[in-house]
């Protein structure tokens, strides 16, 4: 054979296997475009239609309507949305584990549905006469595919508070993140009106019980764990008649940014959230006077309260191991008043 056929013959091979290897490329590729429309693309859910934050959830004027204190998200109307239809998970607390105090409605409630679908298990606590709406919470976590503890008591009480924690460190089989967010606000329109009982009651459910519960769950917190505290912004313009639970959440809030100096070097986080006027039953059951809840949430630039699963992104980007560097911020959601 001459050089001239031998090199002939090597051009016609090389030319074959690249006509091959060319056709076996093309298969999956049109294979491919065949599933996508011809695009070439993975296919991909619909976006989600934009929203006016104006007309997403129910304005003032509300209807009169008065529930005996501590109130229950399910005798509201209109209901409050927690997230039980609306939250959507992606796994950004896949294998936490949280306790949740006033789990059972209002920002508590939101939290817990939306640490459950994140993947994080979750202990509520919530008073005995809570109970109607801490099961409908547990019933959703199980349905995320969660772990759910149920530990109803009176946080106003050191005991229970340690067995709060020891419960859920022991059902849970430990603990990731804290969210201190159980609250009682009673309007007094005169300090006049506002007994010692009352003020006791307050700053035991407000300051004296997070200061219990972090206490007994510090020791099972590790690098990488967090604390998230409620405040409000009754911290920074508090109302006339909120005299004593507009003190307990400028407390909250300084103790989030005290206590975040005091465990950034151990590794563990410290933030918080403060709401605006938010639709829980803190309003209905005696936080509000009937005058102001027909208006309520009028006052803020965008004309309506805050419904809880608002604030439900909040809670998880807090949580989120992501959020490494954030510790000591409060973030605010106040419908465009207030500074956190």
């Amino acid at each position: 054979m001459t050089d001239n056929e031998t090199n002939l013959s090597r051009r016609r091979a090389v030319s074959g296997l690249g006509a091959a290897g060319l056709a076996v490329a093309a298969g999956p590729l049109l294979a491919a475009d065949a599933a996508t429309g011809g695009s070439g693309a993975a296919a991909t859910p619909a976006a989600e239609p934009l929203q006016n934050p104006l007309t997403k959830y129910p304005r003032p004027p509300f209807k009169k309507q008065e529930t005996p204190w501590p109130g229950l998200a399910s005798k509201m109307d209109p209901l409050p949305d927690h997230g039980e239809q609306s939250y959507k998970g992606s796994g950004r607390l896949k294998g936490r584990r949280a306790l949740i105090t006033g789990g059972d409605s209002g920002m508590g409630r939101a939290a817990a549905i939306a640490y459950a679908r994140e993947g994080a298990d979750v202990a509520i606590n919530y008073l005995p006469a809570e109970e109607e709406d801490a099961r409908q919470v547990i019933d959703l976590i199980k349905k995320a595919g969660q772990k759910a503890v149920a530990i109803p008591g009176d946080i106003r009480e050191e005991a229970f508070c340690q067995k709060l924690v020891a419960e859920a460190v022991r059902q849970l089989g430990g603990l990731d993140i804290v969210v201190s967010n159980a609250g009682r606000q009673q309007q007094r329109q005169s300090i006049l009106d506002l007994t010692t009982e009352d003020f006791d009651a307050t700053m035991k459910t407000n300051i004296y019980a997070p200061f219990w519960i972090i206490k007994a769950a510090l020791p099972h917190l590790q690098p990488g764990s967090c604390i998230i505290g409620t405040t409000s912004e009754q911290a920074n313009d508090p109302s006339p008649n909120l005299y004593d639970y507009a003190q307990t959440k400028a407390a909250t809030t300084n103790y989030v940014r005290s206590l975040a100096k005091q465990l950034a070097p151990k590794g563990i986080r410290v933030n918080g959230v403060a709401p605006g006027p938010i639709w829980t039953p803190l309003q209905t059951s005696g936080g509000a006077t009937q005058e102001d809840l027909v208006k309520f949430g009028a006052k803020t630039p965008m004309g309506r309260p805050g419904q809880p699963v608002e604030l439900a992104s909040i809670y998880v980007q807090l949580a989120d191991p992501q959020a490494s560097y954030a510790t000591g911020q409060v973030y605010g959601a106040m419908g465009g008043n207030g500074t956190p």
